[in-house]
């Protein structure tokens, strides 16, 4: 199982950004993916799920209302969509999937990580 994240980035305040989760060796359509990140000096947090089933998400807070996240099921790949980008949203971002039932905001409960990709945000 690899997943592959993309899609990170320079963009200023405001601005919007779309990072992509290429699976490969699973079905993104029968597992829940999440994305997490984590800031210099800070410690990796959740950012939002997609569910396996009828594909319903679930955000932090932080993040809720400016960031989406969708599945494409023939590409097999996971996007987190991005907008109204703020400064304090710059970190490394990563995928990540989980196999069986538990908290989605527990990075514990996943299975496989992606290698992360950096998104930095300017003021």
């Amino acid at each position: 199982v690899q997943l592959q994240a993309s899609g990170g980035g320079l963009v200023q305040a405001g601005g919007s950004l779309r990072l992509s989760c290429a699976a490969s060796g699973l079905t993104v359509s029968s597992y829940s993916m999440s994305w997490f990140r984590q800031a210099p000096g800070k410690e990796r947090e959740f950012v939002g799920a997609i569910r396996w089933s009828a594909g319903r998400t679930y955000y932090a807070d932080s993040v809720k209302g400016r960031f989406t996240i969708e599945r494409d099921d023939v590409k097999n790949t996971v996007y987190l969509q991005m907008s109204m980008l703020k400064p304090d949203d710059t970190a490394v971002y990563y995928c990540a999937v989980k196999y069986f039932s538990g908290s989605y905001y527990d990075e514990n409960d996943y299975d496989r990580w992606g290698q992360g990709t950096l998104v930095t945000v300017s003021s």
